[in-house]
């Protein structure tokens, strides 16, 4: 059943229990979308595999605590020294010139010359 664009109920008829589907099951970022520009969904995809490669990366590692990076079952922000890989990634697309803070620069704002260059309350 139809609820409206791009969301569907299906009922099992043996119980009567049903799921909500969206986009047809389609990926959302491509199914749902409307009017969003390439560039932006480039950066999106971007963001998805930099996050999925992370957690695979970080699936058996511990952190100095003793605690897994990632925890099953939660949700996280995607951390802000990948997020700001994808932007440099595709900023040059955009027609800018990135350039490498100097140790004085990074000093100076009080941020690693790697980045990330936003505290973590800061939200992009």
């Amino acid at each position: 059943m139809n609820i409206k664009p791009q969301v569907d109920r299906w009922v099992f008829p043996h119980d009567n229990h049903g799921v909500i589907v969206l986009a047809e099951g389609r990926l959302l970022n491509l199914g749902c979308a409307t009017g969003h520009p390439s560039f932006v969904m480039s950066c999106s995809f971007a963001n998805q595999v930099m996050a999925q490669l992370d957690l695979w990366v970080s699936r058996n590692g511990k952190q100095a605590d003793g605690k897994a990076k990632y925890e099953t079952g939660k949700v996280y922000i995607l951390p802000k020294e990948l997020d700001e890989k994808v932007a440099r990634l595709h900023v040059e697309k955009l027609g800018a010139k990135l350039t490498v803070l100097s140790e004085d620069q990074a000093a100076y704002m009080g941020v690693k010359v790697a980045g990330p260059y936003k505290p973590l309350t800061y939200r992009y």
